[in-house]
């Protein structure tokens, strides 16, 4: 896109928000970078260049926009439509890997070397893996300083800077404030809105238009007693991270999903939002995959009736595929009370930070679950062996699932496994994987309403006709069980 300029520059005089994300213009006048839509006066065409990051503007000697904050910005949605290296490298580094593990760990997870990893990722973003971290360690530094009263010490190191110095000298030249500074201005902003103690409250921004009917409908409905909850307008649930748990409460707005967390340890702050937006599909694009899907004709009156539908995905994929096992042929309900079975007798316990709050435990690790009898589950044996294997392999990581993983790899691996059909590894891809393109044409919801619809309703046929819909079929499915009036398709009250 931004080696596209006749279009980058119609994006930035139109000031088309849609844009936001895919690149960003650096001013060499100025020495700023923005977001496409900046509301500033836009700068003269040949002042203007554009960059695919903004750790690539950073680099480049750039600092941020303090009208249009364009760190802030909503990621790229290629990187959660693609299976490629440089999108499995960005989804681990928004994932904080290279906080934890550095570029070597980066690497190993990818199957390259630090050396190739280095070389695609400059070829495509015009920043390596470090500066991508780097960036994202800033606009976390960032969020600390505005939404907390934590002091600077304990800001930057739960940002992940490795000493104060560094932390102030990349909050100055990034942002060109130092963070005593940034930390006044927010202060006078907010001034008048409460903050909770104990907790984090910021905006997760999206691409509009966002349906939030099915997000948080299929979410709530499928919620996990314990685990899950909807509370005075907002799904909260537990987090297990990389240094300790958290608390989130995710409640849609309209220009914004809010989001209050609390961590028990403030360096899981940066894992803890990617995973939300990961959860909610908040990067995707969807005036691509609607005009996409407008181009069936039967399809059509459904995209227009409520567009902007996403994906409904999930913080952990291992967790998630547990629960796809246990949906296996049952209803809803059903699914949900063999999942609080496990979750009462494996799950870790943990605070809810609402005194009122039904929060209780994390859902089990494959560690955990790998130590359960299964003469105790209440499943059919065929279904017991299914679920045991699974966890076996989760938990000695010879199936590793995650936002890194191969897709294709990934369904080879789960259809080797014994009663793992189609739907099963699909909906795991779909939600687990976050594969824009996984289809469930055995699914008796979409079905039902291709039947209703005019389309073909047997598997074979259906995937036939949807080969129109790629890549985008998993957004397909989204309307499709939109039609029927299953409480996953409804936002709660």
């Amino acid at each position: 896109m931004y080696t596209d300029t006749d279009r980058c520059v119609r994006a930035v005089r139109s000031k088309d928000a849609r844009f936001d994300g895919w690149f960003f213009t650096a001013v060499r006048t100025t020495g700023i970078y923005c977001r496409p839509s900046c509301p500033a006066v836009p700068p003269k065409v040949e002042n203007m260049t554009f960059l695919p990051s903004a750790a690539a503007c950073q680099q480049a000697g750039f600092r941020a926009c303090k009208r249009c904050r364009p760190d802030t910005s909503p990621g790229s949605p290629e990187w959660n439509a693609r299976a490629d290296a440089v999108a499995r490298a960005m989804r681990l580094i928004q994932d904080g890997v290279v906080d934890r593990e550095g570029v070597p760990g980066l690497a190993a997870r990818l199957g390259y070397s630090t050396r190739q990893v280095e070389r695609q990722l400059n070829a495509e973003l015009g920043a390596g893996p470090l500066a991508l971290a780097r960036a994202q360690r800033a606009q976390t530094a960032r969020l600390l300083i505005e939404t907390s009263g934590l002091p600077m010490g304990d800001v930057a190191f739960a940002a992940g800077f490795s000493s104060i110095r560094t932390f102030n000298e990349t909050v100055r030249e990034v942002f060109a404030l130092a963070p005593g500074e940034l930390r006044l201005r927010a202060e006078k902003a907010n001034r008048n809105v409460p903050r909770v103690p104990g907790s984090i409250s910021l905006r997760l921004p999206y691409r509009a238009p966002l349906n939030p009917d099915n997000l948080f409908g299929h979410l709530v409905a499928t919620a996990v007693p314990g685990v899950e909850e909807w509370r005075a307008g907002a799904y909260r649930r537990t987090l297990r991270l990389p240094y300790g748990t958290g608390v989130v409460a995710l409640s849609p707005q309209p220009d914004h999903i809010g989001c209050q967390l609390a961590l028990t340890d403030l360096r899981d702050l940066t894992i803890a939002i990617s995973r939300c937006r990961w959860m909610l599909d908040l990067d995707a694009d969807p005036e691509a995959v609607d005009e996409q899907l407008r181009a069936d004709p039967l399809l059509a009156p459904l995209v227009d009736k409520a567009p902007g539908r996403r994906v409904p995905r999930t913080v952990d994929a291992a967790e998630f595929a547990v629960r796809a096992v246990l949906g296996q042929q049952v209803s809803t309900a059903a699914a949900r009370t063999h999942a609080a079975r496990l979750v009462t007798a494996y799950g870790e316990p943990v605070a809810d930070p609402d005194p009122e709050g039904g929060l209780t435990h994390l859902f089990p690790s494959p560690q955990a679950l790998a130590a359960l009898d299964p003469q105790s589950l209440a499943l059919p044996a065929s279904r017991r062996t299914t679920l045991t294997t699974l966890v076996g392999a989760l938990a000695d990581g010879s199936l590793p699932l995650g936002i890194d993983s191969d897709w294709e790899a990934a369904r080879a691996q789960l259809d080797a496994l014994p009663g793992f059909g189609p739907w099963t590894t699909e909906v795991i891809a779909m939600r687990a994987l976050g594969d824009p393109d996984a289809f469930l044409p055995s699914d008796l919801g979409v079905r039902r309403a291709a039947k209703e619809l005019g389309l073909p309703s047997t598997p074979a046929a259906l995937t036939a006709r949807a080969a129109g819909w790629r890549p985008w079929r998993a957004y397909a499915v989204q309307y499709l069980w939109a039609t029927d009036a299953h409480p996953i398709n409804h936002l709660p009250v």
